[in-house]
């Protein structure tokens, strides 16, 4: 319901190749942290988001997605679901195309105001996972 085939396809095919990846530090047991390398692997520059703004996998790290002084096409967001929806709202503020909330990260009424703002959402979902199953 929250991000349906189509749409993760069209996310991960059509939104563009620059991820701002909220919540990724260079602590390598976190899942944003592998994530972050599939992405890599699959042509997509990632940008880290991270209070401490450091930096990972190569790429310069930001304390926020306002921080970040170029365009971001897909905000992946690994916080936890209390603090998503504000990071939804920081996305349609920053004109990000896209919005995906990872596994375990649900705020329906995000969902519902980044849609109505014309952005694609997936929510509870891992593209790591899904970006290999594209055909």
């Amino acid at each position: 319901m929250y991000g349906d085939r189509d749409t993760v396809r069209r996310i991960l095919r059509e939104s563009g190749d620059t991820w701002a990846v909220v919540g990724l530090s260079s602590n390598e047991s976190r899942a944003a942290y592998g994530v972050a390398a599939v992405l890599q692997r699959f042509g997509k520059r990632i940008v880290p988001v991270h209070p401490k703004a450091e930096e990972v996998h190569g790429e310069k790290g930001y304390a926020s997605l306002a921080d970040i002084p170029f365009e971001v096409d897909v905000v992946d967001v690994f916080v936890n679901s209390e603090l998503a929806g504000a990071v939804a709202d920081e996305a349609v503020a920053a004109g990000a195309k896209a919005v995906w909330f990872q596994l375990g990260v649900v705020d329906e009424a995000a969902y519902e105001r980044t849609r109505a703002a014309g952005l694609e959402m997936v929510m509870n979902r891992c593209p790591a996972i899904e970006i290999p199953r594209l055909d």
